[in-house]
């Protein structure tokens, strides 16, 4: 047994008849058979806690809970009649029940009373969860892979506990810390850095490069001092393919340790994956992995909130702080050895309040070195402020609305399209819009259904009228989710004035190309772009002033000639990246002062300069390294 329990167990009296004492990851569970030391501990689990630091939860022996109908039936009956839908599931291993439930806040109580009386007259540890307004078949699908492997993970989440606290009370002589950069160091895509330690190895993202070559899309993962086997954990950051799209394959190649993220990025880090397959299959492609690949990783993803704080291994402390990117982005703060070094690695952030989340966090316990994005890391890099931005939008759409025109927008599946959609609601709701619908096509419904599971992590604004003022904007009756091909060619038929917002959004596929086609020529409608063109791409070939397309398509050898007479506009005020001037102004912030600033996931020009512009401004120490180059931190 590790020395921990041991320590936690002489701490309780005789009587409080401990059954089993379980680690679940960094926290440890104590299971009782004594009722009364159950309902009231007096004191003695705080106590341990100020101890040892830890968490400590103490819950009932699975041999005392109350039958599972009974419990089920006191638990419908306890609910208040306005509750909504109500779903009961239980882990019968971990004595807990879990109640999803469309209203949280009411199925708690006041104060949490409902909670304290389902434990007092039931025993079992009751959980709350939501039940997304939007119906999102993937969280169902995560969700009950997680209870169907209840067995499993706990005892998983046992030995994340054991790997953590075996190295308790070690001495370490030999200090030092080391990162090796796997990719995305001087270049965008394929993000992935191995940070390693006397006792530790961990990786930073693991990201898959979907627009190279297939030898060249994945980390270097076959460097000598990667180890599969040797790997303790993952933390991902955000759920955009360049950051999480080769994570399934590591567990492919056989790991089965923990990957740390936010509940939001797991889940549409899993949709976005599984979209990857599919397209990969349509291109007639193989697919990196599997399907059963991405639900290992589901298995073995251990989700954490911002700023909570939790041991991932014998020396590393991992704290989670918001990012501002995309849902549930974050900023990897670890705190390694007993004060020997604090680790900052941003992943993407955005140092700006958007209509969909907070800006990205800038105060820390500690901080020695930064490791920061840089994919606008020149002074060339502004773009117009986000206000600027929304009235441009707002009066394109009412120029083309105007002539009864058509609105298409290419859009990113996540983050971006979610951003553009509270704009265009709430300018409908303010009238500074006529009022029209927006038809909704390709991944972003699902994303949209995951953000409504989630609101705790979006904008104070969001929330406000979310649990304030009962208003989701996601919920609007103005959004028109199109699924077959026979909604799609009543779209296309139908008359304006209406916009579409369509999956791909550099317009390489998907239904975006599809509406492209049939609105191209027709001077009233409109083609907004609002995310960056890909060299190549359809996209940037129309933003680059190309007029006359030919594509061809279905069966057909001859190609198809579309000309370009809808208006072309490119809006740039709405990305989820920091341009130049906020990732200057998040460092100067920052609190405290780093030592150390490394620039990664920007092109060659971009790291070095925004190296360069930093050191000269606040006369820290910078460098921007090469693939394949490792660092030594510490």
């Amino acid at each position: 047994m590790v020395k921990i329990l041991d320590e936690v167990m002489k701490e309780l009296p005789t009587d409080a008849n401990i059954s089993e004492a379980l680690f679940e990851g960094s926290n440890i569970v104590l299971y009782t058979k004594n009722k009364e030391f159950l309902l009231d501990n007096k004191g003695v689990i705080k106590k341990i806690v100020d101890s040892i630091k830890k968490r400590v939860e103490l819950r009932a022996d699975p041999s005392m809970v109350l039958d599972l109908e009974d419990t089920k039936s006191f638990i419908e009956k306890l609910m208040p009649e306005e509750k909504g839908k109500l779903n009961i599931i239980f882990d019968t291993q971990r004595s807990r029940v879990i109640i999803e439930s469309e209203k949280p806040g009411l199925a708690i109580g006041k104060g949490g009373d409902l909670l304290k009386e389902i434990k007092k007259e039931t025993l079992w540890t009751p959980i709350v969860r939501r039940i997304p307004p939007m119906r999102s078949q993937l969280i169902e699908n995560i969700r009950q892979v997680l209870y169907d492997f209840s067995d499993y993970r706990r005892k998983f989440l046992h030995k994340i506990g054991k790997r953590i606290y075996e190295g308790w009370t070690k001495e370490r002589r030999d200090e030092w810390v080391r990162l090796t950069c796997l990719g995305s160091a001087r270049e965008v895509g394929r993000s992935c850095f191995l940070l390693q330690t006397p006792e530790s190895k961990v990786l930073l993202d693991c990201g898959f490069n979907v627009a190279a070559p297939r030898d060249s899309a994945f980390p270097y993962l076959d460097v000598p001092e990667f180890n599969i086997q040797e790997l303790d954990a993952v933390i991902l950051c955000h759920s955009h393919i360049d950051h999480c799209g080769a994570l399934p394959f590591l567990y492919k190649m056989g790991f089965r340790g923990p990957t740390y993220a936010t509940a939001p990025c797991r889940d549409i880090t899993a949709l976005m994956c599984l979209d990857l397959i599919e397209i990969a299959q349509k291109e007639g492609t193989d697919p990196p992995y599997t399907v059963n690949d991405v639900k290992e990783f589901v298995k073995h993803s251990v989700c954490l909130d911002y700023e909570e704080v939790s041991d991932i291994t014998p020396d590393i402390r991992l704290t989670l702080y918001n990012a501002g990117h995309t849902l549930g982005s974050a900023i990897a703060h670890m705190h390694i050895g007993n004060g020997l070094h604090n680790f900052l690695y941003t992943s993407d952030f955005n140092y700006e309040m958007s209509n969909l989340l907070g800006p990205a966090a800038t105060r820390y316990p500690r901080i020695e070195s930064v490791m920061m994005e840089s994919t606008y890391g020149t002074r060339s890099d502004t773009s117009p402020s986000r206000r600027e931005s929304e009235e441009e939008l707002i009066k394109v759409i009412n120029e083309t609305a105007e002539e009864k025109g058509k609105v298409l927008m290419p859009v990113l599946g996540v983050g971006r399209s979610q951003e553009i959609m509270l704009i265009l609601e709430r300018a409908m709701r303010e009238g500074r819009i006529p009022e029209m619908p927006i038809y909704i096509q390709g991944m972003i419904w699902d994303v949209t259904a995951i953000h409504t599971a989630y609101p705790d992590f979006l904008s104070p604004r969001v929330k406000r009228d979310i649990f304030q003022k009962d208003h989701n904007p996601f919920l609007s009756t103005i959004f028109k989710k199109i699924v077959s091909q026979k909604e799609m060619q009543e779209v296309k038929d139908g008359k304006g004035p209406y916009i579409v917002m369509a999956t791909s959004g550099m317009l390489q596929g998907g239904p975006a190309l599809e509406y492209f086609k049939h609105f191209a020529e027709n001077s009233k409608n409109t083609l907004i772009f609002t995310c960056y063109q890909g060299i190549g791409s359809v996209g940037r070939r129309i933003e680059e002033g190309e007029r006359e397309l030919s594509f061809i398509s279905g069966g057909s050898k001859r190609p198809e000639t579309i000309k370009v007479l809808m208006r072309i506009y490119t809006i740039k005020g709405f990305s989820g990246h920091s341009n130049f001037k906020q990732l200057v102004g998040w460092v100067g912030s920052l609190e405290p002062k780093p030592k150390k600033i490394i620039t990664i996931h920007g092109d060659y020009s971009r790291c070095i300069e925004l190296a360069s512009v930093l050191y000269q401004q606040y006369r820290v120490e910078t460098v921007a390294p090469k693939n394949l180059e490792t660092i030594r931190l510490r």
